[in-house]
């Protein structure tokens, strides 16, 4: 517990002006840099076996999202949000927690899915509208995407408290962008988590861009991780296109949690290479140069390159990774086009029993789907009426 100083003691009549000391701290880590210098005092120690499935992760994440977005194009997929330049701080991240560990994404998380082991399918059916894109797996402690912006961190934080009021020596990982740090949501849990003490590891993922907003737009402070000294806790900055340096910070923030040290803020600095969605044109609010300098930083062939220095990645590894990948988001892709969707589902699992409203709204749904269509007039038979 910490013991807060007593304010500054009047002289004659007035108050000394002094700056207060804060115990709290922020700090900025890279591991690896984006031309391959690599850091060997801060390199965290790796099984070779965790890093050639790490890399393979991260290329599945990365091809399964050029699939979703061609099947978004083809009419395929719904609406579809790539994370394309973001893979290694989700998959540094849930690297480093238990499998009894609780996480919480926004909706670029899909390496963290991939590597708790979400079937492909999953990702493919809550992109395809489907409410079992919506149904985490037996024995996952996850939650599902989460579109709404910065929500998600009120549903962490109650997690974490529950972990903690359990005791059963569990955290809670949450993740949120930049432009969900302007959200009250983000800062009323962070004052909760803080206050009580709860095991919670707070990701921000700055991407530079809320939809078109940029970062600089979005706050004033110098870094997001700052944010973090107003509850009184630490924060970090990362190199979020660096998954070394996304392992190293986050298994100290998961450790202090999971011992009794209470919550921290991991701001891991990256870049979307691709639109918002698939709604948006990128081209109207950013210029070619400012993306084609984040692709320099692009984090898989950056890992790549690692991994080949030390010898545990080679061409015929990684052709043989692709196939397999690729043998994978073909099943996948088949078993999400041969599923039937019940389009009722969106009503039955709101809350554990339906209210009278949505019981309503279903019986609305279901008369209009059991009306037959009016048959067509002769001019749209023929074709002249569009």
């Amino acid at each position: 517990m910490r013991v807060w100083a007593d304010p500054p003691q009047k002289k004659g009549n007035r108050v000394p002006r002094e700056n207060i000391p804060l115990p709290c701290r922020v700090e900025s880590l890279s591991v690896l840099s984006a031309d391959g210098v690599l850091d060997k005092d801060l390199e965290p120690k790796l099984p070779e076996a965790d890093l050639k499935r790490l890399y393979r992760t991260m290329l599945a994440s990365r091809m399964l999202d050029q699939r979703c977005l061609m099947l978004q194009r083809q009419g395929r997929l719904g609406t579809y949000g790539p994370c394309r330049g973001q893979e290694a701080t989700p998959l540094g991240v849930a690297y480093c927690l238990r499998e009894e560990d609780w996480f919480v994404p926004t909706y670029r998380e899909l390496p963290a899915y991939l590597w708790r082991g979400w079937p492909m399918e999953k990702h493919l059916y809550w992109w395809g509208g489907s409410e079992l894109g919506s149904a985490t797996p037996d024995g996952i402690n996850d939650l599902p995407l989460c579109v709404p912006i910065g929500t998600q961190c009120q549903h962490a934080m109650g997690i974490a408290w529950g972990c903690k009021l359990r005791g059963d020596n569990t955290i809670c990982a949450c993740f949120v962008g930049d432009g969900g740090t302007s959200q009250g949501d983000f800062h009323e849990a962070m004052n909760f988590a803080t206050v009580y003490h709860v095991p919670l590891v707070m990701v921000i993922q700055n991407n530079h861009w809320a939809i078109s907003l940029p970062r600089h737009k979005q706050s004033a402070s110098q870094t997001l991780a700052q944010k973090a000294l107003a509850y009184g806790i630490d924060g970090i900055q990362v190199d979020g296109n660096d998954i070394l340096a996304v392992i190293a910070a986050t298994s100290e923030a998961v450790e202090k949690a999971r011992t009794g040290g209470g919550p921290t803020v991991i701001e891991a600095i990256t870049y979307r290479l691709m639109m918002h969605t698939t709604a948006d044109d990128p081209k109207k609010y950013r210029t070619a140069e400012e993306v084609a300098e984040w692709e320099k930083r692009d984090p898989l062939p950056r890992f790549a390159g690692y991994l080949r220095q030390k010898g545990i990645l080679d061409d015929d590894t990684e052709a043989a990774f692709k196939d397999e990948i690729n043998a994978e988001i073909e099943h996948a892709v088949e078993i999400y086009e041969n599923t039937q969707h019940d389009p009722f589902d969106m009503f039955r699992y709101m809350y554990a029993e339906m209210t009278p409203e949505l019981q309503r709204q279903m019986a609305e749904l279901k008369r209009h789907l059991e009306t037959p269509l009016p048959a067509p007039s002769p001019r749209e038979q023929a074709g002249d009426v569009v």
